[in-house]
């Protein structure tokens, strides 16, 4: 019997051989079932409801693998991890995003000087990382939610028209004057590197760790069609424009990730380079609302309000993903489902059960 923890801790037990584990990244529900990212694979897993145990707010369990390549025709290797960090429930279809961002090699202690220099100047990309896409969810025979590459009743999996090098999306920010001069620094050096997601219609907006300009996070709003079997970006308005920059304030903080609660947008805010510190979450009331009226190319808002601030370890127990739970699991009560990346010995128990937090809200 697995040992009891807080009443606001959430168990996630996955499998041996489950392709997210400890690097969660992403969380989203459909009813009884949640979907978790990783940002070093190239898939997702699901997991069911079960009974929690003791005083445990929830728990899940009995994963089930998705990988990416049997889904969709992938820019890079079917086995390249994709970095996934943004994932949205919407219209039947569950969205993610992977950090578009390039990758630099880590100095290691067992290496000599001169190798570990080599390994600081070495940047590279993993083609999955520049993925965009949205997954068909359809029940099985069983009832089941499942991601499918063509569901029944003509939804298909589509993804953001590119290669393993570029896409429509990093093409359209390669001249931009704000993220350009970015787009070639490894995103744990301040440089590109998208880890919030939220869907609204066909608008989406991406949210940011980096770059933070002068203290200011931003979020790039885009909206996507479907075009044969790809998706393309689409005019925001009837200007044409097919980019929107919001930089918000966020106390120097970049983005984590993202989530719609009814007309707000909701925040997760931490370091955007390799730092222990602050992992707030902020509220910008009435975002829908001000998103869908704005024709500002680009805006700047400070009227943000801080929700809560998350604990954190020293290189541990960073919070990388918040989800609202739907009506049925939070008993009516406004909550958050809190996921942690590289999760401590406080957060684990044996080798393939992680914990979450569940944090009411207003």
């Amino acid at each position: 019997m697995p040992k009891t923890r807080t009443a606001n801790a959430v168990r996630l037990e996955f499998a041996p051989d489950s392709l997210v584990q400890s690097n969660l990244s992403g969380a989203a529900f459909t009813g009884d079932w949640l979907w978790v990212a990783g940002d070093e694979a190239c898939g997702l897993d699901r997991l069911r409801r079960l009974d929690p145990v003791g005083r445990e707010a929830l728990r899940f369990g009995e994963v089930r693998d998705f990988p990416l390549a049997d889904l969709l025709d992938l820019p890079g290797a079917p086995d390249e991890e994709a970095d996934l960090e943004g994932m949205a429930v919407a219209d039947g279809f569950l969205w993610v995003v992977g950090s578009h961002g390039l990758k630099r090699k880590n100095a290691r202690p067992d290496r000599y000087h001169a190798d570990n220099a080599k390994r600081l100047a070495k940047v590279a990309l993993d083609g999955n990382r520049r993925l965009l896409a949205c997954l068909p969810i359809e029940p099985d025979a069983k009832g089941e939610p499942c991601l499918v590459r063509q569901a029944q009743d003509g939804r298909r999996a589509l993804r953001l028209k590119g290669d393993a090098q570029t896409n429509l999306l990093t093409r359209a920010l390669a001249d931009d004057v704000h993220f350009g001069p970015y787009m070639t620094i490894p995103g744990k050096d301040n440089g590109f590197d998208i880890e919030g997601l939220a869907v609204d219609g066909r608008r989406l907006l991406l949210g940011l760790r980096g770059p933070v300009l002068r203290g200011w996070s931003a979020l790039i709003e885009i909206a996507v069609e479907p075009r044969g079997d790809q998706l393309r970006l689409a005019p925001l308005d009837d200007s044409g424009i097919l980019i929107r920059k919001h930089f918000l304030q966020l106390d120097g903080l970049g983005v984590r990730d993202l989530h719609f609660s009814g007309n707000d947008l909701y925040i997760l805010a931490g370091p955007t380079m390799v730092l222990n510190g602050d992992i707030r979450v902020f509220r910008w009331p009435a975002a829908q609302t001000i998103l869908a009226s704005n024709r500002e190319p680009v805006r700047f808002e400070e009227a943000l309000t801080e929700s809560v601030s998350l604990p954190h370890g020293r290189g541990t127990n960073r919070a990388e993903a918040i989800c609202d739970l739907p009506p049925a699991l939070s008993g009516g009560t406004a909550s958050w489902l809190v996921l942690y990346d590289a999760p401590g010995a406080d957060r684990k128990e044996g080798e393939h059960t992680v914990f979450g937090d569940l944090l009411r809200h207003d």
